[in-house]
């Protein structure tokens, strides 16, 4: 008997070799999110910052945190409604950073994208009536707001030998949330249109 996996996992295994890719092809001055060269017409930093690492640390990091995310909330996605949802994630949390936080010039890491992941895989779960979904969207809210009244872990900033860019994690949190309310909103719609 042959095991197939299931197609969401495809979507998670290219994301993953995506920024492997990045990280093995060492393109952080082309793609990195740096402030003044978006301001210069480089948009595409807007949404590539977030694919590249400082560190194999930093990236092996992500990506398993990404997977897990998945593996919890992997009953609410498709595999194009995860590459539809990351690549939302992506461009919405470049854009946040660069209206919302002038003072941070460069950024790189998934790790803000993983917090909107996870704040919008949990209303989901609250939306299906999964009361965990509420333990989950307040433990990630306090970890995010901890992390701003605190600051950043430093065993992590020296793990992956770079600040902690823990406004990444509040506008990630802040990105899910929206998209959540856009989706939901657009599915009532949709259901209303079709009755």
């Amino acid at each position: 008997m042959s095991y197939k996996l299931p197609p969401l996992w495809f979507g998670v295994l290219a994301i993953s070799a995506l920024c492997g890719l990045l990280q093995l092809l060492g393109l952080t001055d082309l793609l990195a999110y740096q402030r003044s060269e978006i301001g210069n017409g480089e948009y595409w930093r807007l949404l590539t910052g977030n694919l590249l690492h400082t560190n194999l640390w930093h990236l092996l990091m992500n990506l398993s945190g990404m997977w897990v995310v998945v593996f919890i909330h992997r009953m609410h996605y498709s595999a194009s409604g995860f590459i539809g949802l990351m690549l939302s994630l992506l461009v919405v949390e470049g854009i946040g950073l660069y209206f919302a936080v002038p003072s941070l010039w460069g950024y790189v890491g998934l790790s803000g994208v993983l917090h909107g992941l996870f704040s919008f895989g949990s209303l989901c779960d609250i939306k299906c009536g999964l009361q965990s979904g509420y333990l989950l969207l307040l433990g990630v809210s306090v970890k995010v707001g901890w992390e701003q009244y605190a600051g950043a872990n430093s065993e992590v900033t020296n793990l992956i030998n770079a600040p902690v860019a823990i406004d990444a994690h509040l506008i990630g949190l802040l990105s899910g949330v929206i998209l959540f309310g856009l989706y939901w909103l657009g599915s009532r719609l949709l259901h209303k249109h079709l009755q």
